[in-house]
């Protein structure tokens, strides 16, 4: 994950948020930080009429906004680089950035109304987490709380029924070694059963085929990486991650569902729960097979 990091920044608490967990994951893997601020693309069309007293106010409020959040930064172990970008959209506009950048991480922040230390998506994640090719994080609420200092704690990779098919575990492993960090591969695999059969025997039959998915996952890891594999349990994916226990400066790992096109990121259905849950960053990592 070394290399350049791009952050959607806005000014508010969400891109407070975005920017202190980029930062702090610049900080643990010696990334560069890219905070982009990106405005209307009209603003910037020769083509179309605009106001220019609104433009030019729009730039210069821009400008004042990323020098704020280059002082909060206040980091010199960050070497941080700032930015404004003209894009239909925001997500748009961050996609185009980390390809300009050649970034392996897009952050941005949770949905204003989330509860603190979880993760709500907004209009702009929602359209990041169906449709970049870039890894993306999501930031909680609250994120900027979290001292910088703290760094990386622990690695998770949320192990899906196939782990070998996409660069999940590539990228967890790469995370962990980057930011020297310690990796923990979760299972959290529903089993689909008919209705009515004993619990006690859905509960066995889930935590065999949850060992199954993790021995297979830890066949690939590379031989240098030393990863601890648990199988959560739970009548729901919620029940299990609540179950679970988590560290302050952790950071999840999910891959995306095979709804995805190839190269490209889906937030699937069980991510999606977890999110709801997580009282972690979660970064969600584009398929890679066809």
């Amino acid at each position: 994950m070394n290399g350049r990091i791009v952050v959607g920044y806005t000014a508010d608490d969400s891109g407070a948020d975005a920017l202190a967990l980029g930062t702090r994951i610049a900080r643990a893997s010696e990334a560069i930080l890219d905070v982009v601020m990106v405005l209307p693309s009209e603003a910037h069309n020769s083509t179309v009429p605009t106001d220019t007293g609104y433009e030019r106010f729009l730039r210069g409020q821009s400008r004042e906004w990323l020098a704020e959040a280059s002082e909060s930064l206040d980091d010199e172990d960050v070497v941080q680089s700032l930015h404004m970008r003209y894009a239909e959209s925001f997500a748009e506009g961050l996609i185009a950035a980390a390809h300009e950048f050649g970034a392996s991480l897009i952050v941005v922040g949770a949905a204003r109304g989330g509860l603190l230390g979880r993760s709500r998506i907004g209009s702009v994640a929602n359209e990041l987490l169906h449709s970049s090719d870039v890894p993306v994080a999501l930031a909680p609420v609250g994120s900027r709380d979290v001292p910088v200092a703290q760094g990386v704690t622990r690695v998770t990779a949320a192990i899906g029924t196939r782990p070998g098919a996409d660069a999940l575990l590539e990228a967890s492993v790469r995370l962990a070694r980057t930011t020297h960090a310690p990796l923990r591969l979760v299972s959290l695999v529903p089993i689909d059963l008919p209705a009515g059969l004993d619990e006690g025997l859905v509960e066995l039959t889930g935590t065999v085929h949850a060992d199954e998915v993790l021995h297979t996952a830890r066949r690939e890891l590379p031989a240098t990486i030393d990863a601890t594999a648990i199988a959560a349990t739970g009548a729901t994916i919620e029940e299990a991650v609540r179950g679970l226990d988590w560290h302050d400066g952790e950071l999840v790992l999910v891959g995306s569902s095979r709804l995805a096109a190839p190269r490209h990121l889906f937030l699937g259905s069980t991510a999606t729960k977890m999110l709801r849950e997580l009282p972690v960053p979660m970064i969600v990592v584009p398929r890679t097979t066809t």
